[in-house]
């Protein structure tokens, strides 16, 4: 039988990370918030204090529990994947460039799910990888090397 429980620590914290963001988020107010493109020095910590505003959300309403059951098993496989990738990113992005390492590092953080085939996890690597490229190269303009030194001939 499932019975609705509240766990009063983690709605604690969550009520105080939606305080201290709707303080942040007040004083950010009183500063030039700038535009969108030419942000000013209030701009950031009001985006800073939404997210924790949100962060607290999130932790207040996890603390409304539903007894049950417990999760199950660990799954090494996926926090063995998913911890190593950006690792395998900050190792390969100087010599495989950016696309390169994006490809390298999603197409290992693929192999974190069981359902993933084989065939399918370069296909997602390389869309991954264009995306990052369109986006963060060609439409943010972000200054760093495309291809590195171990894909030039």
């Amino acid at each position: 039988m499932n019975r609705l429980t509240f766990d009063k620590e983690n709605a604690i914290c969550g009520a105080f990370f939606v305080l201290c963001g709707l303080i942040f988020g007040y004083q950010s107010l009183q500063v030039d918030l700038g535009s969108w493109l030419r942000i000013g020095p209030g701009g950031m910590p009001l985006v800073l204090s939404g997210l924790l505003i949100l962060m607290g959300v999130v932790i207040f309403v996890g603390a409304i529990n539903v007894g049950g059951e417990p999760i199950g098993k660990i799954a090494w496989r996926g926090m063995f994947f998913i911890l190593l990738a950006p690792i395998i990113f900050g190792l390969t992005v100087r010599g495989l460039g950016f696309v390169g390492a994006v490809f390298v590092t999603s197409l290992f953080a693929s192999f974190a799910s069981y359902r993933m085939k084989w065939w399918v996890a370069p296909i997602l690597a390389a869309a991954l990888a264009v995306f990052s490229l369109i986006v963060f190269s060609y439409g943010l303009g972000l200054p760093f090397e495309r291809v590195g030194p171990w894909l030039r001939f």
